[in-house]
Protein backbone atom coordinates (compact mmCIF):
# COMPACT_ATOMS: atom_id res chain seq x y z
CA UNK A 1 0.00 0.00 0.00
CA UNK A 2 1.03 3.30 -0.62
CA UNK A 3 0.01 6.26 1.62
CA UNK A 4 -1.20 9.67 -0.68
CA UNK A 5 -1.20 13.44 0.46
CA UNK A 6 -2.41 16.04 -1.90
CA UNK A 7 -1.95 19.75 -1.85
CA UNK A 8 -1.80 22.42 -4.11
CA UNK A 9 -5.98 22.87 -3.52
CA UNK A 10 -7.82 26.71 -3.05
CA UNK A 11 -9.56 29.21 -4.72
CA UNK A 12 -9.37 30.50 -8.08
CA UNK A 13 -11.31 32.77 -10.36
CA UNK A 14 -13.09 31.20 -13.55
CA UNK A 15 -10.63 30.80 -16.03
CA UNK A 16 -7.84 30.66 -13.53
CA UNK A 17 -5.23 27.92 -13.18
CA UNK A 18 -4.03 25.48 -10.45
CA UNK A 19 -1.71 22.70 -10.02
CA UNK A 20 -2.40 19.83 -7.43
CA UNK A 21 0.26 17.55 -6.19
CA UNK A 22 0.00 13.90 -4.47
CA UNK A 23 3.21 13.05 -2.63
CA UNK A 24 3.17 9.15 -2.25
CA UNK A 25 5.30 7.33 -0.03
CA UNK A 26 5.73 3.89 1.00
CA UNK A 27 7.17 1.44 -1.55
CA UNK A 28 7.23 1.18 -5.68
CA UNK A 29 5.51 4.12 -6.27
CA UNK A 30 6.27 3.26 -9.98
CA UNK A 31 3.78 -0.19 -9.94
CA UNK A 32 1.23 2.13 -9.28
CA UNK A 33 -1.62 3.66 -11.81
CA UNK A 34 -2.44 6.64 -10.68
CA UNK A 35 -5.74 8.40 -11.01
CA UNK A 36 -7.53 12.23 -10.02
CA UNK A 37 -11.08 11.71 -8.75
CA UNK A 38 -13.38 14.28 -7.45
CA UNK A 39 -16.59 14.76 -5.65
CA UNK A 40 -18.44 17.89 -5.19
CA UNK A 41 -21.40 18.59 -2.50
CA UNK A 42 -24.14 16.23 -2.97
CA UNK A 43 -22.55 14.23 -5.45
CA UNK A 44 -21.05 11.42 -6.01
CA UNK A 45 -17.38 11.12 -6.80
CA UNK A 46 -16.19 11.08 -10.37
CA UNK A 47 -13.07 9.90 -12.46
CA UNK A 48 -10.97 12.92 -13.50
CA UNK A 49 -7.84 11.48 -14.93
CA UNK A 50 -6.02 8.61 -14.42
CA UNK A 51 -1.92 7.32 -15.66
CA UNK A 52 -0.32 4.39 -16.39
CA UNK A 53 2.91 2.98 -14.13
CA UNK A 54 5.50 4.60 -17.03
CA UNK A 55 3.07 7.61 -17.53
CA UNK A 56 2.73 6.15 -21.58
CA UNK A 57 -1.45 6.18 -21.43
CA UNK A 58 -3.81 9.01 -20.12
CA UNK A 59 -7.39 8.65 -19.83
CA UNK A 60 -9.48 12.19 -19.11
CA UNK A 61 -13.02 12.39 -18.09
CA UNK A 62 -14.63 14.46 -21.19
CA UNK A 63 -15.75 17.40 -18.95
CA UNK A 64 -11.87 17.86 -18.34
CA UNK A 65 -10.67 17.21 -21.85
CA UNK A 66 -8.41 19.41 -23.01
CA UNK A 67 -8.15 22.12 -20.00
CA UNK A 68 -6.47 18.99 -17.16
CA UNK A 69 -3.20 17.40 -17.45
CA UNK A 70 -1.81 14.79 -15.34
CA UNK A 71 1.95 13.93 -14.94
CA UNK A 72 3.78 11.78 -12.80
CA UNK A 73 7.46 12.13 -11.77
CA UNK A 74 8.56 8.39 -10.23
CA UNK A 75 11.67 10.08 -9.37
CA UNK A 76 9.44 11.91 -6.70
CA UNK A 77 7.31 9.45 -6.17
CA UNK A 78 4.66 12.91 -7.17
CA UNK A 79 1.64 12.83 -9.45
CA UNK A 80 0.40 16.02 -10.57
CA UNK A 81 -2.86 17.48 -11.91
CA UNK A 82 -2.78 20.84 -13.93
CA UNK A 83 -6.07 22.32 -14.11
CA UNK A 84 -6.57 25.28 -16.65
CA UNK A 85 -9.37 27.07 -17.70
CA UNK A 86 -11.38 26.76 -14.35
CA UNK A 87 -15.21 26.85 -14.27
CA UNK A 88 -17.40 27.18 -11.13
CA UNK A 89 -18.22 23.70 -12.04
CA UNK A 90 -14.90 22.39 -11.09
CA UNK A 91 -15.44 23.39 -7.75
CA UNK A 92 -14.77 20.28 -5.88
CA UNK A 93 -12.46 18.26 -3.45
CA UNK A 94 -9.86 16.66 -5.71
CA UNK A 95 -8.30 12.94 -4.59
CA UNK A 96 -5.25 11.24 -5.96
CA UNK A 97 -5.92 7.60 -6.05
CA UNK A 98 -3.47 4.62 -6.68
CA UNK A 99 -3.74 1.33 -8.01
CA UNK A 100 -1.72 -2.15 -8.31
CA UNK A 101 -0.43 -2.36 -11.96
CA UNK A 102 -3.49 -1.76 -14.14
CA UNK A 103 -4.84 1.58 -14.99
CA UNK A 104 -8.81 2.24 -13.91
CA UNK A 105 -11.34 4.37 -14.63
CA UNK A 106 -13.44 3.54 -12.10
CA UNK A 107 -13.13 4.47 -8.16
CA UNK A 108 -14.07 1.39 -6.61
CA UNK A 109 -11.09 -0.06 -8.38
CA UNK A 110 -8.07 1.77 -6.36
CA UNK A 111 -7.52 0.84 -3.08
CA UNK A 112 -5.22 3.93 -1.66
CA UNK A 113 -6.67 7.63 -1.58
CA UNK A 114 -5.37 10.52 -0.43
CA UNK A 115 -7.44 13.00 2.14
CA UNK A 116 -8.10 15.25 -0.60
CA UNK A 117 -7.30 18.81 -1.32
CA UNK A 118 -10.30 21.50 -2.04
CA UNK A 119 -10.35 23.13 -4.90
CA UNK A 120 -12.83 26.56 -5.36
CA UNK A 121 -13.18 28.39 -8.71
CA UNK A 122 -15.73 31.56 -8.53
CA UNK A 123 -17.61 32.87 -11.36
Amino acid sequence: QVQLVESGGGLVQAGGSLRLSCAASGRAFSSYAMGWFRQAPGKEREFVAAMTRSAGSTYYADSVKGRFAISRDNAKNTVYLQMNSLKPEDTAVYYCAARWFTIATMSQDYGSWGQGTQVTVSS
